[in-house]
């Protein structure tokens, strides 16, 4: 999901944010025809004479008429712009289905594989950032599965329905469709490839525009930073961040650790103190190995006081500076560890239905399916059809009635 955006959207989601999915970036637009006006925080505006203001105030910062035209001109309202803006995943999907689906076998194995295939110019970008590899590729990974899932909108599109709206946020999505614009101006991406999240995060690890224009480099030396089709530059582009959000090569992003019974003491991850004292707490690593140093790191338990335990250091405080996600920083470090050769988390869920890889996820729309219970696409994307048919299968079975893809009513309906 997206660069910084949680910082900006406090109080609210985040593709998983998941991302809304991949090829369908004209899907939700409405032509131009239906142009009509639709109510922000105070007045309502007609997104027609809107786009019309916006095109006036990018020319007038220096970007090229036929750029602004070819950017904003046919974008209609896109109500799913609105209602991602409210409704992120990183804060309503529970932590086991969203660990679940981000780092599955699938993203594992694609993770092991591109360290290898591009060994020469991650070992590169190793050497000039201080980030690892590992590390590098796992935000790939979670953020647009390694270039392969970069979004579901045009994102100047998406961009110009959040500044239309009019809110509180308005002035900042205007200053990042601007500078989107700016970016094509410039002939680092063309118009057509800004394809990404509904907040207007795009390219293969999701930069926002304010953070492209800070942040993002040219790796591959052919004159363009370019994030969309150059590898090198995203995977680069995104060390450098991390550098910048404070990694240090070499120090842990933390440790999986077991609480005393009964601890009262600290938490949170701002709440840092050494590993020696946290051990003087009672806190253990499951590991076995000793908490010993003064490397700093603070408390989570991500899944409440029954679930897992971490130590964690101010790398993945740089991590969740990505996204601004506990969940998200996480979903990061595991697979980092994984497909590094590490070992998983040890402490299970404390959950009785686990969460689905996108494999079973798949699977279970093919179950719905061959139940009578669903008619839609099966294409393993969990949507507000998939969840409907899910409640009518669980009432079916006697299940609580709940929408969620989990194991339960994967194995009720015959999944293995």
């Amino acid at each position: 999901m997206t660069v910084r955006l949680r910082q900006v959207l406090a109080g609210e989601f985040r593709g998983s944010g998941f991302l809304a999915g991949k090829g369908r970036a004209a899907r939700g637009l409405v032509a131009a025809a239906v142009l009509g006006s639709f109510a922000g925080v105070g007045e309502a505006r007609a997104l027609g004479s809107c786009l019309e203001r916006l095109k006036s105030d990018a020319v007038a910062s220096g970007v090229r008429p036929e750029i602004a035209a070819r950017m904003l001109d046919g974008a209609g309202t896109d109500e799913r712009v609105l209602r991602f803006s409210t409704s992120q995943p990183e804060y309503e999907t529970p932590i086991w289905d969203y660990m679940a689906t981000l780092v599955d076998e699938e993203r594992i194995r694609d993770g092991m594989a591109l360290l290898e295939q591009h060994k020469k110019t991650l070992a590169a970008v190793e050497k000039t950032y201080g980030v690892e590899r590992h590390v590098v590729v796992a935000v790939w990974g979670i953020e647009s599965d390694f270039g392969k899932s970069k979004g579901d909108f045009y994102t100047p599109h998406a961009l110009a329905n959040l500044v239309c709206a009019g809110g509180k946020r308005s002035k900042y999505f205007r200053s990042e469709l601007m500078k989107t614009l700016q970016i094509a101006n410039r002939g680092d991406v063309p118009p057509e490839k800004f394809i990404g999240s509904w907040a207007g995060a795009f390219g293969q690890t999701q930069f926002m525009p304010t953070t492209y224009l800070r942040l993002a480099v040219d790796f591959d030396r052919d004159g363009r930073r370019d994030l969309v089709d150059s590898s090198a530059d995203a995977l680069a582009s995104t060390a450098n961040f991390l550098k910048d959000a404070g990694w240090e090569k070499g120090r842990p992003w933390g440790y999986e650790v077991k609480l005393p019974a009964g601890y009262k003491g600290p938490s949170g991850r701002r709440a840092k103190a050494s590993l020696e004292s946290w051990a003087r707490r009672g806190i253990t690593r499951l590991d076995g190995k000793p908490l010993s140093g003064n490397t700093e790191a603070g408390l989570i338990q991500p899944a409440g006081v029954n679930g897992p335990a971490f130590l964690v250091t101010r790398n993945f405080d740089a991590l969740f500076s990505y996204n601004a996600s506990q969940s998200y920083g996480l979903a990061i470090a595991l697979l980092s560890q994984l497909i590094s050769g590490g070992e998983p988390f040890a402490a299970a869920w404390p959950t009785d239905d686990p969460g689905l890889s996108r494999a079973k996820r798949l699977e279970l729309q093919k179950l719905l399916a061959r139940g009578g219970f669903y008619d839609g696409e099966v294409d393993g994307r969990v949507g507000p059809a998939t969840r409907e048919s899910i409640k009518k299968a669980e009432q079916n079975f006697g299940l609580p009635v709940t929408g969620r893809p989990g194991y339960r009513i994967y194995q009720a309906l015959g999944g293995q």
